[in-house]
């Protein structure tokens, strides 16, 4: 039995399900990026909105490349699906039922997602597509122009292949339609991810039209956020439980999640926006601080914990957790090395920390250290690298991160401790693979993976304090392996981290 309208009536006692009139929802928001992350944040939220206050925004899902058989699945079911959250004393569901209309750019037609954007009710584009999908320069948050599918949108722009194009040649839709703009919300794990949406949008734009650019930078918002919930990649041992959860009714389209969520808007909505602090969300003026604190701190540590957790052969990052060296080096990291570079005021970041690590602890969320290395040339900027220019010029100590980058290092150079080939997922995979191929083992290694400017920029690799420090912590994982540099690490933090 699947999970339909008709069905909720079969689903196990105690499942949360939609109580209010779904057809008097208003597809209100088109969000880019129907991906598990989403499902389990920014839809949760609309949906204990609808069902406890009786708003009336509902959600157009998108995909543009690749979740095909998401959408499907999700219009064969009435467009419901449900979440579960996994606590290590057991899991509860909820039924999200807020999804109005789901499409596809291929299915469908890119100009069919166009039209969607262009309907007059829609006051908000919403995104989840990782930061590989801005096209995008990770160390500088600039439009990358010679981005295949930039230069692709700049010779067809109203017929777009990326996120992007989409949206500029949905915004000009709507100008010539004389039509209100919508506002453009990230929700992705990037520091100031509003401004960077901005960047590619206007920049973009400009090489399309200037008037159009013009129009864009005069009647579209761009509100930064913070967005928080550990989401573990679905697999088919988490549908075969979601399905139990249910009782028994299967959801094709289910997704398990902690039971932690969090999320901080910029208040900047040029077109209205749901009342989400009504069901707890944080609006406030300045996002960009609380970002932070999230990304150096929570994603910081996890991209720590899942190079040198995965090459010491810890699937997960509860399995990370048994070790206490692991646990020590994460709580280092978090406290003495990222907490520093932080702007945040009256947020108790000790308290934050014991609060990641056990969340890191929850036996009951499987979240693969695979999954989070993945795009790591997106994710070293703003994760640690930012904080490694607030230790160069403090001249300060940086032992864990330079471990933690080192241990990226070694993770893209596509082999593992055991000599088993990595699959290293990532969007500069052949670069990587190029300046790999190219390169000895060792200190040249390293030298050859910090020329990739897009991630290290130009300044960091003429530091030759920050080469030394990368070069002796990529040496001790050749020469001890992850666990015991792990383990060493913890020893000297009283000292500079060193080969003795």
């Amino acid at each position: 039995m699947k999970l339909s309208q008709e069905n909720l009536q079969y689903l196990a006692p105690g499942t949360i399900v939609p109580t209010y009139p779904r057809n008097q929802l208003k597809t209100r928001i088109v969000h880019l990026g129907f991906g598990a992350f989403h499902r389990a944040h920014q839809a949760v939220y609309a949906d204990q909105l609808a069902a406890q206050f009786g708003s009336d925004w509902g959600f157009c899902e998108v995909n543009l490349m690749g979740g095909e058989q998401q959408i499907t699945d999700l219009n064969a079911q009435d467009r419901l699906y449900s979440v579960a959250e996994m606590a290590p004393e057991g899991w509860s569901s909820r039924v999200v039922g807020v999804v109005r209309r789901a499409i596809h750019g291929e299915i469908d037609g890119i100009n069919t997602v166009l039209e969607a954007m262009a309907e007059p009710d829609i006051a908000i584009v919403s995104i989840t597509i990782t930061e590989k999908g801005y096209c995008h320069q990770p160390s500088t948050g600039k439009l990358e122009e010679n981005h295949p599918g930039i230069l692709h949108d700049i010779a067809h722009p109203q017929s777009p292949k990326s996120a992007p194009g989409v949206i500029v040649e949905a915004l000009r839709l709507r100008r010539e339609r004389q039509l209100p703009a919508f506002t453009v919300m990230s929700c992705d794990n990037m520091p100031d991810n509003g401004h960077v949406t901005r960047n590619v949008i206007l920049g973009l734009a400009k090489l399309q039209s200037e008037e159009l650019a013009q129009w864009i930078e005069d009647h579209v918002s761009f509100p930064s956020t913070m967005v928080d919930r550990i989401v573990p990649a679905v697999t088919p041992e988490t549908l075969d439980k979601i399905t139990q959860q249910l009782g028994g009714v299967h959801d094709s389209v289910g997704v398990a999640c902690e039971p932690f969520r969090q999320w901080v808007i910029e208040d900047n909505f040029v077109n209205g926006r749901p009342e989400w602090e009504k069901v707890g969300v944080e609006l406030v003026q300045e996002v960009l601080p609380f970002e932070e604190m999230k990304l150096r701190m929570l994603n910081g540590s996890h991209s720590f914990l899942a190079y040198l957790g995965y090459l010491a052969g810890y699937a997960h990052i509860n399995d990370c957790m048994h070790d206490d060296n692991y646990v020590a080096a994460a709580y280092h990291l978090m406290l003495n090395e990222q907490a520093p570079t932080l702007r945040t005021q009256g947020v108790d970041l000790v308290a934050y920390a014991d609060s990641l690590i056990e969340r890191y602890r929850n036996t009951a969320l499987k979240h693969r250290t695979w999954q989070i290395a993945m795009d790591g040339s997106q994710k070293l900027p703003q994760r640690m690298l930012d904080s490694v220019r607030y230790h160069l010029k403090h001249n300060s100590n940086f032992d864990c991160l330079a471990l933690g980058i080192a241990g990226w290092m070694r993770y893209v150079s596509g082999t593992d401790e055991q000599g088993y080939p990595i699959e290293v997922s990532d969007p500069l995979l052949a670069q990587l693979q190029a300046l790999v191929s190219a390169s000895q083992d060792g200190p040249e290694r390293v030298n050859a993976l910090l020329s990739l400017d897009l991630v290290f920029g130009n300044e960091l690799p003429k530091n030759q304090k920050f080469v030394d420090c990368i070069t002796q912590a990529y040496i001790h994982l050749i020469s001890y392996g992850a666990r015991q540099s792990v383990a060493k690490l913890v020893q000297g933090f009283s000292s500079p981290f060193s080969l003795h």
